[in-house]
């Protein structure tokens, strides 16, 4: 009898913003969904780190409940995938001071994201924004993930985990998995559609740079023809085409065609049927999302439900590295 040979496991977290952007979904949460079949994939919901900034509570509620909505609509299978909400799983808030007492304040400091935050909430500047990197930690590395799925601008934080695990591996005995990133190849790095040369980003201040998932078709198709690119008006991808290599980048990763095709599709044409046809391409893939999206955001019960039965089942998981953990550093056992 052949033996069944497990499937590596993978961990991430996504915060729950309200606003998943069409780069949020290229570059992650479509990912998410194609690796169920190849992976043991653990999922969540990282509300804890959402509080870094200051949220409203009751619309904070309808966010994460939104949230949890989206992404079973994208395609996160509850019966293929784990798939919690991270503050219902309180082992992951003990783990992240722990990992705090191993993380360096050096190490901290140097973290881009707590650089480009803070300049950006200068009123509320909190100590969770500096070392939310240990959060992500313990979010990591309490499920023993061999591998994490992340885009080019998550790579410092993988490289702190693994830091924060071999420093506690080399203090105490092998306790975590040092985990890898994984990266993909295309979608990690769509940009603005106002500015290409930056990330698209939900905190935008200009509504046209970025496309929401929810965004209605009448929307999307205006944010795609309002696409900055640049005089030449010939499809094609080279260095200082910044605007048009990224409506590529998205044309492809919704037909499946690689650059050659779509050089070829749209030879003699210009940039205006260019940028209706990726904006059409965009509404088709986000039709179903959406349908699915409002039958799922109807239907409490069944999200209830669903995040109900996997907080025990991540914590049960959790509570095993925690506990080795606990007993490495000292702690006395809980009886």
């Amino acid at each position: 009898m052949e033996s069944i040979e497990k499937k590596k496991r993978i961990v991430s977290l996504i915060q729950p913003t309200g606003v998943f952007t069409l780069g949020n979904y290229l570059g992650a949460l479509k990912r998410f969904v194609e690796l169920q079949d190849e992976y043991e994939c653990v999922y969540g919901l990282a509300d804890l780190h959402a509080i870094t900034v200051r949220q409203e509570a009751a619309a904070f509620r309808k966010t994460i409940l939104s949230s949890y909505a989206l992404m079973l609509a994208i395609g996160i299978d509850p019966q293929k995938s784990l798939f919690f909400i991270q503050s219902q799983v309180p082992e992951h808030s003990q783990m992240a001071w722990v990992l705090n007492c191993y993380t360096q304040f050096g190490e901290l400091s140097r973290m881009t994201q707590f650089k480009d935050k803070s300049a950006a909430h200068t009123d509320n500047v909190n100590a969770g924004l500096f070392t939310y990197p240990s959060l992500m930690a313990a979010d990591i590395l309490l499920y023993n993930a061999e591998y994490v799925p992340v885009g080019h601008d998550q790579k410092q934080h993988i490289e702190l985990t693994r830091n924060i695990a071999e420093r506690f591996n080399a203090t105490y005995s092998p306790t975590f998995v040092v985990p890898e990133p994984l990266i993909a190849a295309k979608g990690s790095r769509i940009k603005s559609l106002q500015n290409p040369t930056k990330k698209m980003s939900k905190s935008d201040e200009n509504v046209n740079a970025f496309v929401s998932l929810l965004d209605s078709p009448d929307d999307i198709m205006r944010k795609f023809k309002r696409a900055v690119t640049d005089s030449e008006a010939k499809v094609y991808c080279a260095e200082g085409k910044d605007g048009i290599n990224n409506l590529m980048e998205i044309y492809s990763l919704m037909t499946g065609l690689d650059f050659a095709a779509i050089e070829k599709e749209f030879e003699g044409k210009g940039y205006g049927d260019f940028k209706v046809a990726v904006g059409e391409s965009v509404v088709e893939k986000l039709r179903p999302i959406q349908e699915n999206y409002k039958k799922l955001l109807a239907d409490k019960a069944y999200l209830e439900d669903c995040f109900s039965k996997s907080a025990p089942e991540a914590s049960s998981i959790a509570r095993k590295t925690l506990s080795k953990v606990m007993k490495k550093v000292g702690f006395l056992p809980k009886k």
